[in-house]
């Protein structure tokens, strides 16, 4: 299957950025959903001098595909199994190898889309196409998440007034593994593959509301989720990808 691509538009002229970035949905988005976030984060770049090639894609399909064998795919993609699809990713890798070979990406992907963009990132590093890459996870299922790559990697998740967890999505699959306790007993270790950097963010809503930025989904104090999250990508990973660039400059 072909993967769907949408292009930013300043994004396509020639920068002094070197990074990419792909925003990655999950099942059964609509065709608007990083329309906000992929603005905000033009405006910061541009602001910064530089201008950044960002892209949208639909590893899975949009909302017009059957949701259920979206999930299906999804579903076979977080399985430990060796020989798991993942589809998702190669659907991903696919279109990064003809847009974005040789170049350092940044993933940002909600739900599935983040199972997909670590699977993806893993695969176009192994096979050389990309020299360097990050990936953010937004509401996304857990995913084991080799050592070598945990510090590459942050995992942000919905919460409430009270710290708990608002996103059910996040609590399907595992980062679990079996560890050995410092008697060399074996035991179930649930962060064993976790990445180093797993993010709680105070919002109004749940899994489908981090891109909102309307009534009721705007906090008296702290503002829309759509600007929460978009603060949190902007603070956690792309300025300091923009920093990293300007010492090059």
């Amino acid at each position: 299957m072909q993967i769907e691509l949408t292009a930013a538009t300043a994004a396509e002229a020639e920068g002094t950025f070197d990074w990419d970035i792909y925003l990655l949905a999950g099942v059964g988005s609509s065709r608007t959903i990083f329309a906000e976030c992929m603005k905000e984060l033009q405006r910061r770049y541009a602001e910064s001098g530089f201008f950044p090639r960002i892209r949208e894609l639909f590893p899975y399909g949009d909302h017009t595909r059957n949701f259920y064998m979206q999930l299906l795919k999804v579903r076979r993609d977080i399985s430990r199994l060796p020989k798991s699809a993942q589809s998702g990713a190669k659907t991903v890798a696919k279109q990064i190898r003809k847009l974005s070979s040789g170049r350092p990406v940044l993933f940002i992907g909600h739900s599935g889309g983040g199972v997909a963009a670590y699977q993806a990132a893993v695969m176009l590093s192994r096979g050389g196409i990309i020299p360097d890459w990050r990936v953010i996870q937004i509401g996304s299922p857990k995913l084991p998440i080799h050592g070598q790559h945990a510090d590459k990697v942050h995992f942000v998740v919905s919460v409430d007034e009270k710290g708990d967890c608002t996103d059910f999505v996040t609590s399907l699959g595992s980062w679990g593994g079996f560890s050995l306790s410092r008697r060399g007993l074996p035991f179930w270790n649930r962060s064993k593959y976790a990445p180093k950097h797993i993010i709680p963010v105070p919002m109004i809503g749940g899994h489908k509301h981090y891109f909102r930025k309307e009534d009721p989904f705007v906090h008296p104090e702290r503002g829309s989720n759509l600007g929460m999250i978009t603060d949190t990508i902007w603070e956690r990973i792309a300025r300091e990808l923009c920093m990293g660039a300007s010492r090059f400059l």
